[in-house]
């Protein structure tokens, strides 16, 4: 046993790989602050020190050289990853070219050439192609052209930029807002504001798939938030919104809504929201409260009662689930869930909502879908419903994902260019 020293902090520990003598452990870890840190164990010592301390993000994962004399280390900064380099004699950075933004995966060392490293990177105009990286010279070659269909040309869909606010607290929150080309689509432009799930997920830039189409061939702009709880940002932000803790999350989106007016090429009264699994829960509890800022809303496989939920959803999954909902059945919790709910506010909901979900889900219960689907059509709001009977936490088949695709197409058309 040699993480965590006997009385040290509880913390975290992944990527391990040894030195060619077997004289160093290194790794990564959150014991020493908010961040997943590179770090270096020594066994003669017993002591840990971190190299990655000035870097002000998480270390996703690392490479050593096969001599063991560099470490080549993926940071997610913001949501976009960069490439850092590290001398393992000094413990110091090194000078390393940029990438592009992107997800970067591999930095796989060549055996025999020192200097060229691998790796793949997904970016907004590729889903995965690989590369080599002169680290001497900064050459990089691209190996790969993932294949496209007739007449799409990824290399011309667009990057996005970083949006960062404050919320209602003075938190700092952030955001990739993806627009239109201005050229094609003049004007201020409707805009999807897009929540991703988890609730630990993050938005992060990276291949849009068919995303790309409301940008390129309906002129809708994509907003995607990385609210509080989202991961990425340190241990602190990843638990604002626990338990009680829940709807900070929700009125981080309402600052969110509120920003739109004040970007000079989005237009603040065409406005929809999306959102899947617990991104789901976000875009119905966004709904509810911000209905007046809005034109629709989109559910798929969205939580609408989280005791509901939390009762339906298989057992293997719930006790993981109370950490971070909290746990139903204490009675303080349990009235916190009932005044959250979207269900038990339906009539807030004054917009059109496209609710998606799958008859078979182990997550999120159909149920879920049903009971919010009744209560506001009870209210007379207009409700597109898809259930597929062949489906799980999300459509995987084809033809569903077509057709998942194309009613999306069509809700937009309507809610937000006519």
């Amino acid at each position: 046993h040699i993480l965590p020293a006997p009385g040290g902090p509880a913390a975290g520990y992944a990527g391990f790989a040894w030195s060619p003598d077997s004289q160093r452990l290194y790794l990564t870890t959150n014991q020493g602050g908010e961040f997943s840190e590179l770090a270096v164990w020594e066994r003669k010592t017993g002591t840990l020190t971190v190299l990655s301390h000035h870097i002000p993000w998480d270390i996703e994962n690392f490479q050593l050289s096969p001599d063991g004399q560099r470490i080549l280390a993926v940071a997610n900064a913001n949501g976009r990853d960069e490439l850092h380099l590290f001398d393992t004699r000094t413990g110091k950075e090194l000078p390393v070219p940029a990438l592009g933004g992107g997800s970067i995966a591999g930095g796989h060392w060549h055996e025999r050439l020192p200097d060229q490293v691998a790796y793949a990177l997904n970016s907004p105009q590729s889903p995965g192609d690989v590369y080599t990286l002169d680290l001497a010279t900064g050459k990089r070659e691209r190996w790969t052209v993932a294949a496209a269909p007739e007449g799409v040309q990824p290399g011309q869909f667009v990057s996005p930029e970083l949006v960062q606010i404050k919320s209602f607290d003075g938190l700092a929150i952030s955001a990739w807002l993806y627009l239109p080309d201005a050229t094609k689509f003049p004007g201020k432009r409707p805009v999807l504001v897009s929540f991703h799930g988890g609730p630990e997920g993050q938005s992060t830039v990276r291949f849009m798939g068919r995303t790309n189409f409301y940008l390129n061939e309906l002129g809708i702009a994509v907003l995607q938030p990385n609210v509080r709880g989202s991961r990425g940002y340190g241990k602190t932000f990843l638990d604002l919104d626990n338990g009680f803790k829940r709807k900070d999350s929700v009125k981080d989106a309402g600052a969110f809504l509120q920003w739109v007016g004040s970007h000079a090429r989005l237009d603040a009264g065409r406005i929809a929201i999306s959102g899947g699994s617990y991104g789901g829960y976000m875009s119905l509890a966004t709904a509810v409260d911000y209905s007046p800022l809005i034109r629709g809303a989109i559910d798929v496989v969205g939580i609408s009662h989280f005791v509901t939920f939390l009762n339906h959803t298989e057992s293997y999954r719930r006790d993981l689930r109370r950490v971070e909902y909290g746990d139903e059945r204490d009675p303080a919790m349990r009235a916190f869930h009932e005044e959250i709910a979207p269900l038990n506010h339906a009539d807030a909901i004054k917009v059109p909502l496209l609710v998606v979900q799958g008859k078979n889900d182990p997550r999120v219960p159909f149920t879920e879908a049903e009971q919010i689907v009744a209560a506001v059509r009870k209210n007379g709001v207009p409700v597109w419903y898809l259930l597929a009977d062949n489906e799980g936490h999300g459509f995987r088949r084809k033809a569903n994902a077509d057709f998942e695709f194309y009613t999306t197409v069509r809700f937009l058309q309507t809610t937000l260019l006519r």
